[in-house]
Parts: structure tokens; C-alpha cells; sequence
């Protein structure tokens, strides 16, 4: 090892200016041993720098190189894995880890003992050693530069001195008096000895004079030491006066600071009076506001709005630690409190006093408006009430059981007035959708008005107000109702030659402008009232609440509190939901009579529920807009529903009539009676649903009737006796398929094709049955003669055959003169004319058909004869301009 060692210094580290210290062989632990060289290495130059280098035998040659190079700055770990027992593997953590297994133990031991001590020397670092026994890591306090630190070669070299340039320029001038001492070493030594004696005889003597100077220097210090006793002395003397001065100079400051701490205590008691004397004293101008304000005029009103403003400032001003403690302080406050009972109480009473006011004020003004569509106006109540709504601001923040009593109080005035003018307006409306005003005749008096709406309303009123009754007694009703109409319209004929249809619509028309006015006084009515709820009872806040009281609507009042912050319902979780509930207490009567309204349209027409959808659609749309969950949006969207059920009902009754339609056997059917009531119905509600914003479900009711439509036709054409079976599926199709074509419905267009198809199928088809065999023995001839074909036989042999020769047809075509011909097409016209209704006006259209099945048989006939009979010179006896002549002949004739 030590070979080479010596190896390693001269090729590899001494031309680096670096000296090896620590050697190990190792080898990479866990893989194919390959052994190569650690070694702990310094530099020759300062400032020195501690390396660990990786040595390896080159695979070309005996000679090693240098392969990595750490620094011992980055070492972090050696972890020698054992501690008691002997393990030549250990770990060295740089960047990652090294494992290294040592050829022996002793030069792994070897290696660590130099790590640890280059370590202590050099970089006095943090590097963990674990699992070292601590014999190896030897306690090191290094002292000096000749101090052992790395072995024997690192001795030496501490050793070893330099010669600093003073030292070295002695020497020089030594040597150059002495030109003898290169040759002669020893006699310049012995000159060198005999110098040194000389000088230290100087220096004995030097010291033995001095001894004077020593005795003197004694006594010169034996009268310093009295000198200084002296000063102590008096240094305590001193002490003592400054002690005397000391404690009175501690009673003078004692005495300033109590001084200072009373004047600051004046300063801050004088704060505190000023606060509270500045905070909590109510001007006498505002205390005889609260107790004696005119509530009445606008003047006195301001005044006491500012007054309770001023109250309310002291009352909620934010006391120090200790005010209350104080008698003043107290007293001042019960003050408050008393005024703010007072005051509370006296303006509760007479804002109650105002409802009632209201209440009979507005009860007179309802005789101008019970022979009207109108609904009282509330503004100038609202607007003379809005000039309390910042005293309800600050009755509801001082004393919420007063606020909340008031608020049951106008729920209660207000919620019986407006119940008597909300009812009298919809009796109004009852009256104006069931009486007769086409002939100009107006209501008379509002008792008469009660008598009659009680009698035609009688059976649409319950115990709780709903309707009652079964749906057949609705469509007795309803068809009694379309009886009378027919009667009257019979009459009105006579006079305003007006046609029933015409009458209908105009009745439709008109309960449509009065359902919309009724609708368009209740919303802007419900929107007034919601937003003064919300103005004058500070609600728009929409601030959610919390407290103890009795629940909203109940509203009992409570007892007072006399707590500066008010009571709360904690029940009521937000002011939304009290404007809400208060509107709901108010206007409790507008859905029962808007569902009582919706009841008698649809009792005198049910196709009124199709007005109704599109305008309670509309008016449920345009208040969710403004606030989707309002008093006006919510009931609104009920009676909404109420009204979708009435025409789904309406489009379920028209699906039953057409299951259950019976016709007469003795009279032609023609266009039925439910196609002509889908048409009818198709046209009211494309002219009522256009841009309407429940488009949606008049397209599932149409795909709905048109499905029961198409049922219910080929149904009544199979049962059909007196009519065929294509003539009602044609004409009736036709009928549907003209309907739809003209109204352009984009639900129903696979419905108008399907139409189509079958009015097309189905004329062929009565075409075909009805034209049949106009010239029955020419075609059983030439039936047979197209079998003969059939079986095999040649076409220009056929006439060869005995039953089927040239004599035997011109036998046939002699029984079919034109004048027959003309005779049996005039007979199956009459037919045709018998079968088809006139209204549908198709029979040009099925004779045309005919014509065209006629003429092609014809042309068959022709072409049997032109292959099966050539050169026979044999034809029809008439042509096909002779079956044009007759087929317009006997059109014109009739």
C-alpha cells in the first residue's frame, strides 16, 4: 500500500501541488468488483482546500488517472454502517450517496480517523459521522502549527518553519562577517557560543545595576498606596452627602408625579363629563316635538321625525366602561326611555287612527267605480302615509312591538278593504262576461248587479270557494250555452246580418278585453301596494333578522320592550319574506276570485282557457321579470297553473267528443264534424298564440287533437253505410290537409304530409273501386287473352286460338257503341255526384281521375290489340277524343 501511495503522490497528485494524506481501496458495493482508490488529499497552497478523489487503473496501461473529485465542503454523511462489529462498508454522501466496500477493515478505520480529523482542522463543519466507534473519532483541540493532525507526514511538515525576511537578511549579514563559516562550520559556531556568553554577562550585569531603580520604584508605590486610602476616604465622605441629596431629591419627584397624575385625572374626568354632557343631552325644542309634535301637518311631522332621530342618537350612543354606573348617567336614560315610550305610543296611535281613516274614506269612493272595470286608486293614501315612513324607520328600530302591531293592524284595515273592492270589481267583470251588451243595454245599479252575479255564480261558489260540479254538467253547459247562442245569433241575423261565427268571435273578443283589463288593474294595484309596503315599512333592505317574538302572522304585538335594541321575530328569515307574507295577508282574496273568474269563462266557452293561457302566461312573465319571487309573480303563477289545467281539460273534452262522435246511418258524412271543430279551433288559437310565450303548449295539444283527428276519421269511415269508406277518408284528408296547408302550422307539418298521402291514396283507391270494369265483357276477353300470353302461347299467335280469334272479338267490340259508353260513364257520374259532399267540392277532381283511368285502360286495351291481332285492321268503336267529349258532356250537364 505504502508503494503505492508513493505511486500515487509523484504521478497524479504532486503535479497538482497536492499531498496525500488517507488511502483505502474500495470497491462500488452490490456490483461486479472493479477496485479502484479513495484518497483524502490537501494542497500546498494557501488557502488550503481538503479534497476526496476517485483513482483508477486505466484499462490501457499500469499507470492510474484521476477520475472524480469532491470537495470535503460537500461531505454531509459517512455512515460506516457497524460500530461494534467490523464492516469494511460504509457510505459517503455527497450530491447522492456512495457505497464503498474497503478491502479491510483497518483502512477503512484509517480513512474515516483522516476525514474526521482533516474536518476538525479545516472546515470545523456539520458533518454527521454514524455508526463510528469513538475511539476512531478522538477528541482534537488544536493549538498550534506543529500540532499531529494526520499522521507521521503531516508531523513533519509542521515541523518544518520558514524563515520570515528579517530572519533571513540576519543571517545574510552573520554570514558575510563570517566568510569562514561555509568552509568551517565549527569554528563558526564556536564564534556563535562565545557571543551568546558575552551577551548574557551584559545582560546580568544590565540587571544587577538596576537594583536602585527597583528599591526606589517600591517606595514610589508604598506612597502611592497612602494617597490612594486618602481619596477613599473622602470619596465616602461624599458618598454620604450624595445620599442625603438622593432621598430628598426622590421625595421632590414623588411629590411632582402626584401632581401630574391629578391634573391628568381633572383632564380625563373633564373628557368624560363633556362626552356624556354632549352625547346625551336631548335639546328641550326635541323633547316638546316627541310630547306635544302635531302629527298631522308636514311641518310637525319633520319635526318629530328629527326629534326621534335626536332621541334615538343618545339613546344608541356607545357608553364607556363605568357610565352606567352613574347615577346622572342613569337617570338619563330612563328619561329617554320614558320619551320613547311616550312618543311610541302616541304615534302608533295615531297612524292606527289613519288606517281606520282609510279604510272608511275609501269605502265611500267605491259607488263610482262598481259600474266600471276600475279599481280604486290608492296613491294619495300612500303618498300622505309615506310621510311617516322614517317614523317607522325609527319605531322599528327602538320598539319593534309596536312596529310589528302596526303592521298587523294595516294588514287588517287594509287586507277587508281591498277585499271589498276586489270583489265587487270581479262581480263587475262576472256581470260584463255574462250579460248581453251587444245590444247597447248598460248595468243599472249595483243591487241588481249583486242579485244577478249571485244567481249566474251560485253553483261556481263552495264552502271554501272552489269550484264544484262534475265535467258533464260543464258540457251541458257549454253546449246549452252554444245553443242559446245559436238562437240568439238567429235573431241577430235578422238584424245586424251577422253570422254565428261572428258572434262567437266577438264574444271571445270581448271576454279576451275583459280578462286582460282585469288582469291589468290587479298588477299595477298589487306593485303600488308592494312597493309602499316596502317604503314605508323599511323593508327593501332585504336583510336578514334574527330576535324572539311571536311569529309574523299572527302579529299580536308582545309586551314592550324596554331595551335600547328592538325584538325580532326569529322566525321571519328575511325582509323579502315579510313583504311577502304581508302582501299574501292583504290580497288573500285575489286568487280564490281569479280562480272563481277563470271558472265562469271557462263555463260559458272553454276555449276561453285559450285567451287566459296566453294572457296569464304574459302577465306571469312580465312580474317574474321584476321580481320572480313577489306576492304578484307567485299567485299569479298559481292561478297560471290553474288556467293550463283548464286547457288541458278543454283539449281533453275535444279528444273525447271525437271518440264518441256517432253519425247517421241514412245521411251522406262529408267533412265531420270534429275535422271542421280542429279547423275551427286551429284558427282561433293561431290567431290568440301568435308571439305568445306559451307556444310550447299549444303544440302538444295540437300533435294531441291531430293524432285523435286522424283516429277518429278512419274510424267513422270504417263504421261508414251510407258513404264509402275512401270518400270519408278523402274528403275528410283533404279537408285537413287544406287546413293545415292555410294556417302553415310548423308542428303539424309531418301531420300535413301524412294528410296528403292519404287523401292521395285513398282517391286512387276510390277511383279504381268505383270506375271498376265499365266495358266488363271486352275486359274478361282480354283477360283471357292475356293469360293465354301467360301461359306460354306467342302474342301473335293468341288468335289462332278458337274462343279467342278475330271473329270473337269483333263480337265484343260490337256490344260497346259510344252511345253506351257515354251511358254507363253519365250513370257512374251520378254515382260519384251521389257519394261526395258538396262543401269539400271534390267531384270535378275524383271525374278528372276517372277520365284518366278510363283512357288508360283504354290505351291497354289498344296495345293488346296492336300485338295480339296485328294487321287485323280491328279497333274500338270510339277513340279516346270520343271518351274526352263524353267525360265533359256530361260534367257540363250537370
Amino acid at each position: 500500500m505504502t508503494a503505492i501511495k508513493h505511486a500515487l503522490q509523484r504521478d497524479i497528485f504532486t503535479p497538482n501541488d497536492e499531498r496525500l494524506l488517507s488511502i483505502v481501496n474500495v470497491c462500488k458495493a452490490g456490483k461486479k468488483k472493479r477496485n479502484c482508490f479513495l484518497c483524502a488529499t490537501v494542497t500546498t497552497e494557501r488557502p488550503v482546500q481538503v479534497n476526496v478523489v476517485k483513482v483508477k487503473k486505466s484499462d490501457k496501461g499500469d499507470f492510474y488517472k484521476r477520475q472524480t473529485a469532491w470537495t470535503l465542503r460537500d461531505l454531509a454523511v459517512v455512515d460506516a454502517k457497524d460500530a461494534i462489529k467490523e464492516n469494511p462498508e460504509f457510505d459517503l454522501h455527497f450530491d447522492k450517496v456512495y457505497k464503498w466496500v474497503a478491502s479491510s477493515t483497518v483502512e477503512k478505520n484509517t480513512f474515516i480517523s483522516c476525514i474526521w480529523k482533516l474536518n476538525q482542522r479545516y472546515l470545523r463543519k456539520k458533518i454527521d459521522f454514524i455508526n463510528v466507534s469513538s475511539q476512531l473519532l478522538e477528541e482534537s483541540v488544536p493549538s498550534g502549527e506543529n500540532q499531529s493532525v494526520a499522521g507521521g507526514d503531516e508531523e513533519a511538515v509542521d515541523e518544518y518553519q520558514e524563515l520570515n525576511a528579517r530572519e533571513e537578511q540576519d543571517i545574510e549579514i552573520m554570514m558575510e562577517g563570517c566568510e569562514y563559516a561555509i568552509s568551517n562550520a565549527e569554528a563558526f559556531a564556536e564564534k556563535l557560543s562565545r557571543e551568546l556568553q558575552v551577551l548574557d554577562g551584559a545582560n546580568i550585569q544590565s540587571i544587577m545595576a538596576s537594583e536602585k531603580q527597583v528599591n526606589i520604584l517600591m517606595k514610589l508605590l508604598d506612597e502611592a498606596l497612602k494617597e490612594v486610602d486618602q481619596i477613599e476616604l473622602k470619596l465616602s465622605s461624599y458618598e454620604e452627602m450624595l445620599q442625603s441629596v438622593k432621598e430628598q431629591m426622590d421625595q421632590i419627584s414623588e411629590s411632582n408625579h402626584l401632581i401630574h397624575l391629578s391634573n391628568t385625572n381633572n383632564v380625563k374626568l373633564l373628557s368624560e363629563i363633556e362626552f356624556l354632557v354632549n352625547h346625551m343631552d336631548l335639546a328641550k325644542g326635541h323633547i316638546k316635538a316627541l310630547q306635544e309634535g302635531d302629527l298631522t301637518s308636514s311641518r310637525g311631522i319633520e319635526a318629530c321625525t328629527n326629534a326621534a332621530d335626536a332621541l334615538l342618537q343618545c339613546m344608541n350612543v356607545a357608553l364607556r366602561p363605568g357610565h352606567d354606573m352613574l347615577h346622572a348617567v342613569k337617570q338619563q336614560q330612563q328619561r329617554f326611555s320614558d320619551l320613547r315610550e311616550q312618543f311610541a305610543r302616541r304615534l302608533a296611535s295615531h297612524l292606527n287612527s289613519v288606517f281606520v281613516q282609510q279604510g272608511h274614506d275609501q269605502s265611500s269612493t267605491l259607488a263610482q267605480h262598481s259600474v266600471e272595470l276600475t279599481l280604486p286608486n290608492h296613491h294619495p293614501f300612500h303618498r300622505d302615509l309615506l310621510r311617516y315612513a322614517k317614523l317607522m324607520e325609527w319605531l322599528k328600530n327602538t320598539d319593534y312591538g309596536k312596529y310589528e302591531g302596526l303592521t298587523k293592524n294595516y294588514m287588517d284595515y287594509l287586507s277587508r278593504l281591498y277585499e271589498r273592492e276586489i270583489k265587487d270589481f270581479f262581480e263587475v267583470a262576472k256581470i260584463k262576461m255574462t250579460g248581453t251588451t251587444r245590444e247597447g243595454k248598460k248595468f243599472a245599479t249595483l243591487p241588481r248587479k249583486e242579485s244577478a252575479v249571485k244567481q249566474e255564480t251560485e253553483s261556481l261558489h263552495g264552502s271554501s270557494g272552489k269550484l264544484t260540479g262534475s265535467t258533464s254538467s260543464l258540457n251541458k253547459l257549454s253546449v246549452q250555452s252554444s245553443g242559446n247562442r245559436r238562437s240568439q245569433s238567429s235573431s241577430l241575423l235578422d238584424m245586424g246580418n251577422m253570422s254565428a261565427s261572428d258572434l262567437d268571435v266577438a264574444d271571445r273578443t270581448k271576454f279576451d278585453k275583459i280578462f286582460e283589463q282585469v288582469l291589468s288593474e290587479l298588477e299595477p294595484l298589487c306593485l303600488a301596494e308592494q312597493d309602499f309596503i316596502s317604503k314605508f315599512f323599511k323593508l327593501q333592505q332585504h336583510q336578514s333578522i334574527s330576535g324572539t317574538a311571536n311569529e309574523a302572522e299572527e302579529m299580536d304585538g308582545g309586551s314592550l320592550s324596554r331595551s335600547y335594541t328592538a325584538s325580532v321575530p326569529q322566525t321571519i328569515s328575511s325582509e323579502k319574506d315579510m313583504i311577502r307574507q304581508m302582501m299574501t295577508k292583504i290580497f288573500r282574496c285575489v286568487e280564490p276570485e281569479l280562480n272563481n273568474l277563470i271558472a265562469l269563462g271557462d263555463k260559458i266557452d272553454s276555449f276561453n282557457s285559450l285567451y287566459m293561457l296566453v294572457k296569464m302566461s304574459h302577465h306571469v312573465w312580465t312580474a317574474q321579470n321584476v321580481d320572480p319571487a313577489s306576492f304578484l309573480s307567485t299567485t299569479l303563477g298559481n292561478v297560471l297553473v290553474t288556467v293550463k289545467r283548464n286547457f288541458d281539460k278543454c283539449i281533453s273534452n275535444q279528444m273525447k267528443q271525437m271518440d264518441e262522435v256517432k253519425i247517421s246511418k241514412k245521411s251522406k258524412v262529408g267533412i265531420l264534424p270534429f275535422v271542421a271543430e280542429f279547423e275551427e279551433f286551429a284558427a282561433l288559437a293561431e290567431s290568440i298564440f301568435k308571439n305568445a310565450e306559451r307556444r310550447g303548449d299549444l303544440d302538444k295539444a295540437y300533435i294531441k287533437l291531430i293524432r285523435t283527428v286522424f283516429v277518429s276519421v278512419e274510424k267513422v269511415a270504417n263504421e261508414s253505410q251510407k258513404t264509402p269508406r275512401d270518400v270519408v277518408m278523402m274528403e275528410n284528408f283533404h279537408h285537413i290537409f287544406a287546413t293545415l296547408s292555410r294556417l302553415k302550422i310548423s308542428c303539424l307539418e309531418a301531420e300535413k304530409k301524412e294528410a296528403k298521402q292519404k287523401y292521395t291514396d285513398h282517391l286512387q283507391s276510390y277511383v279504381i273501386y268505383s270506375l271498376g270494369q265499365p266495358l266488363e265483357k271486352l275486359n274478361h276477353f282480354f283477360e283471357g287473352v292475356e293469360a293465354r300470353v301467360a301461359q306460354g302461347i306467342r302474342e301473335e299467335e293468341v288468335s289462332y286460338q278458337l274462343a279467342f280469334n278475330k271473329q270473337e272479338l269483333r263480337k265484343v267490340i260490337k256490344e260497346y257503341p259510344g252511345k253506351e259508353v257515354k251511358k254507363g260513364l253519365d250513370n257512374l257520374y251520378k254515382k260519384v255526384d251521389k257519394h261526395l259532399c258538396e262543401e269539400e267540392n271534390l267531384l270535378q277532381v275524383v271525374w278528372h281521375s276517372m277520365q284518366d283511368e278510363f283512357i288508360r285502360q283504354y290505351k291497354h286495351f289498344e296495345g293488346l290489340i296492336a300485338r295480339c291481332y296485328p294487321g287485323s285492321g280491328i279497333t274500338m268503336e270510339f277513340t279516346i277524343q270520343d271518351i274526352l267529349d263524353y267525360c265533359s258532356s256530361i260534367a257540363q250537364s250537370h
